[in-house]
């Protein structure tokens, strides 16, 4: 079947700019947006909150849960089953993603958000080494496996829906409320877990101390889903099932997933592996970093990842803007090609031990952390059509984050160990980013664009009509990938209207 004569329920809304009528143009209220946003930036900053407890009290779990002499091997210990989560989360988004995919993103968003919840909420309820014995690692790492498959389904669900509910023009500066989230979610998990330590003396932060962040896990959850199960199904998901009901059965099947999208699917991949590595590099094992290898106090170090995410905050709000102004790619590019120029400089100011040296080389790294967290949400889910959106994004981004951003603590705290270079940590984001650049420069610009496979979306009927009447290109792709055969690297394509159905 050649591109022209595919089918649209496999790959969604298609018409030639020519052909645009006013009633295929979504028009979305900023109100709605603006809900739809603070539903899934919520949940994201709930699991993030839960994800950042276990990593900035590292230290104390291994001493409750992994007795021994040296503080490095129970530190590693502890990072082994942080990581170890990581690789049940393909599973869940093999699971979740087609689910979202064909029962809808809000439903499976709701899932997702119980499981995150209860497996965060079961870690605080369980009893120590000393009390159990072996039985209690091997509950914690229950308990990581359950909030590792849930979040399968999270972050790939909670781009769709974001990007599904925003308009064309604003989608950069709405998808980086998601990363706001996550920003949130870590201060306010670092906040809690440094406040406790202030408050509360060794003895008693071993004892029962370490257990109060993971039980406010309950509440939160019951938050986020409430919020979640308030919303309707995005646009463009609706759109989608009003076209494929007319044509029952022609729904693509997971085969078609990996035969069809798989060079977009290793973009994605590539991408994701740049931006999970110098996430998790910069905020989860910096601050064991500075306490295990730099011998900082460490409360301390946990106050300047805490003071770098404040600002970055705001910053990624401001980053989103700039990725719909400039693009994505100037975004994205930017910022590789910073880590491989400055992260040795920054690691070099962070050996130093002087406050302020540290902390402005945390922030130079935050800085081109920013420019991924402001520009990946909107850029990721572009990359695929309606049709697979969930499933693609959910597989792909979990494999990498599986494989190289979830073992970026492990790995990178055993190579210093093994090699006693500091520089370690610079060395690893040098590579990642070159990956990062490198695949980048495969992917089309997408910001201002209508996403593959949905209609475009406006926030008032007069831009509505400016659309209709003008002749702004509607899709990304020129053609249809070929569904026969395993050619798909639709991201070479022009940007052009593709073709009619």
């Amino acid at each position: 079947m050649s591109a022209s004569q595919a089918p649209s329920a496999q790959f969604g809304w298609f018409k030639r700019s020519s052909e645009l009528t006013l009633d295929d143009v979504t028009v979305i209220d900023r109100s709605t947006i603006n809900r739809a946003v603070g539903a899934a930036a919520l949940g994201n900053a709930m699991e993030w909150f839960d994800f950042g407890v276990y990593g900035y009290i590292a230290i104390t779990l291994g001493h409750v849960f992994f007795p021994t002499g040296s503080p490095t091997a129970q530190l590693i210990a502890t990072f082994a089953t942080f990581t170890a989560a990581f690789f049940v989360r393909p599973l869940g988004g093999l699971v979740f993603g087609p689910l979202g995919d064909r029962y809808g993103r809000h439903r499976i968003l709701a899932l997702t958000m119980i499981m995150m919840a209860a497996g965060t909420f079961a870690i605080g309820l369980i009893p120590s080494y000393a009390q159990i014995g072996i039985a209690a690692p091997a509950l914690l790492l229950a308990a990581r496996l359950v909030q590792g498959f849930s979040t399968g389904g999270e972050y790939g669900g909670a781009a769709t829906f974001i990007a599904e509910y925003s308009t064309d023009r604003r989608r950069g500066q709405m998808g980086s409320w998601l990363e706001f989230g996550t920003l949130g979610g870590y201060i306010a998990g670092a906040g809690t877990v440094t406040a406790l330590q202030m408050m509360l003396s060794p003895a008693e932060m071993l004892a029962w101390g370490w257990r109060i962040p993971f039980l406010i896990a309950g509440p939160l959850g019951l938050l986020g889903l409430y919020m979640r199960l308030k919303l309707e199904e995005t646009p463009a998901f609706q759109a989608y099932t009003e076209e494929v009901d007319k044509r029952e059965g022609d729904r693509p099947r997971l085969g078609d997933l990996f035969r069809v999208h798989r060079v977009q699917l290793l973009k994605c991949m590539g991408l994701v592996l740049v931006f999970n590595v110098t996430d998790y590099m910069l905020l989860t094992y910096m601050p064991n970093y500075l306490s295990v290898t730099m011998g900082y106090a460490q409360s301390k170090g946990l106050l300047l990842i805490i003071l770098v995410m404040v600002v970055m905050m705001p910053l990624n709000v401001m980053g989103g803007l700039f990725s719909d102004r400039l693009g994505r790619r100037p975004m994205i590019i930017g910022a590789c090609a910073a880590l491989i120029l400055l992260s040795i400089p920054c690691m070099l100011l962070i050996g130093t031990g002087n406050d302020g040296l540290i902390f402005l080389g945390l922030m130079i790294l935050g800085v081109a952390l920013v420019c991924f967290t402001s520009s990946m949400p909107s850029t990721l889910p572009a990359l695929f059509y309606t049709p697979v959106r969930y499933s693609a994004l959910s597989i792909a981004f979990n494999v990498s984050v599986s494989l190289f951003g979830g073992t970026t603590p492990l790995l990178t705290a055993w190579l210093v160990d093994k090699t006693g270079d500091p520089l370690m940590p610079a060395y690893y984001l040098m590579g990642a980013a070159t990956i990062g650049l490198v695949t980048m420069l495969t992917v089309k610009e997408t910001a201002g664009m209508p996403l593959r496979g949905s209609p475009p979306a406006v926030e008032t009927r007069a831009e509505a009509m400016a659309l209709v009447k003008g002749d702004d290109p509607v899709t990304v792709d020129r053609t249809l990938p070929d569904q026969d055969v395993s050619r798909a690297d639709y991201g070479n394509m022009e940007l052009v209207p593709a073709l009619a159905d």
